[in-house]
């Protein structure tokens, strides 16, 4: 059988280009005892994959020059030699940009997709949404009547956050770059208002719909974003960081003035790593696909078709040209 995949061809200094990938085509080999082989079908296109192009190591080693692009990506296995996965089970894990992968299956979770289509498991029954179902309630800890703050909030991490903040009788506030994306906040998500970032004023907005502070940020954008926040905090503040998508192409990380305001609000900040959360995964599924049949939290999607459109549709994360979790279908 022929695999096609998406290799790094060599690290991009600031925004990704085109000439950082490269698509390789080759044999694949017959399988050993203990693997199975998985035909991928979707592959989550995510903020993070960008700093795994980076050299180095933090919370996960860098992606290999040659080696295919790290994904979360979930397909069905078509060839099994390992007892605990048989032909025709779905699977989601780091299975990279690839037609075919090969797998140990450690570190594979099997999908029930009775509890959701199976792009859902790449997104909010995925990493994405154990990532804002333990950031928001784990991290930020969230009571009734407490108001929170998301940025980035139209994706997929930031939308999640803001609809389980809700169902916890939080007050909540997302901003996000276009008068559409705030308008899918209110309507489709629920949140009580949005700040168009692009063409209102944050920090005027921000103390204009929380007038006693914020307490809890969830922060997926990072930069000038996390400083007007900090400024606004209310006394006891949970500040949740998640991601800062507005540097992960910057040559200079752009770093916070305002980090003493967390002193003054008496409050705390932190980060969330899903990977510490692995074992509470599917109690957290079930309780978010719970949610999702009551019609509490809505998805949205947007779909690219090709692993030839990957490098085109990773970039669209960096940009704001998607509208919803993007996942690549293959």
């Amino acid at each position: 059988m022929i695999n096609t995949k998406i290799i790094l061809a060599n690290r991009p200094k600031g925004f990704i280009e085109d000439h950082n990938f490269d698509t390789l085509t080759e044999q694949l080999p017959s399988l050993e005892d203990g693997e199975l082989l998985i035909k991928i079908e979707a592959i989550s296109l995510d903020p993070a994959i960008r700093g795994w192009m980076n050299e180095g190591t933090t919370y996960i080693k860098g992606i290999e020059i040659g080696a295919v692009i790290r994904t979360f990506s979930a397909g069905k296995v078509i060839q099994s030699k390992n007892t605990s996965f048989k032909e025709g089970d779905y699977v989601s894990g780091l299975l990279g940009a690839q037609h075919y992968s090969i797998s140990d299956g450690k570190n594979l979770t099997t999908i029930d997709i009775s509890q959701g289509k199976l792009s859902y498991h790449l997104g909010v029954l995925g990493m994405p949404g154990m990532t804002a179902y333990f950031g928001l309630l784990e991290k930020g800890k969230p009571v009734k009547e407490d108001v929170v703050f998301v940025s980035g909030a139209a994706g997929i991490v930031g939308s999640t956050v803001g609809q389980i903040a809700k169902i916890k009788g939080c007050t909540v506030i997302g901003s996000a770059g276009s008068d559409t994306k705030c308008d899918y906040l209110i309507n489709e998500c629920g949140f009580d208002h949005a700040i168009n970032y692009k063409t209102e004023d944050m920090n005027s907005q921000l103390k204009k719909y929380a007038p006693h502070g914020i307490h809890i940020y969830y922060d997926n954008v990072g930069g000038p974003t996390l400083d007007i926040a900090l400024q606004n905090l209310a006394q006891g503040a949970r500040v949740v960081i998640c991601g800062a998508i507005s540097q992960y192409n910057a040559a200079d990380m752009y770093g916070p003035k305002n980090y003493m305001k967390i002193v003054t609000a008496r409050g705390t900040l932190t980060g969330i790593i899903v990977f510490d959360y692995v074992p509470q995964f599917p109690n957290a599924v079930k309780e978010i696909g719970d949610w999702i049949d009551k019609g509490k939290i809505t998805p949205k999607e947007h779909i690219v078709t090709g692993l030839e459109n990957f490098p085109s549709a990773l970039k669209m994360l960096y940009t704001g040209e998607n509208f919803g979790k993007l996942i690549l279908t293959i």
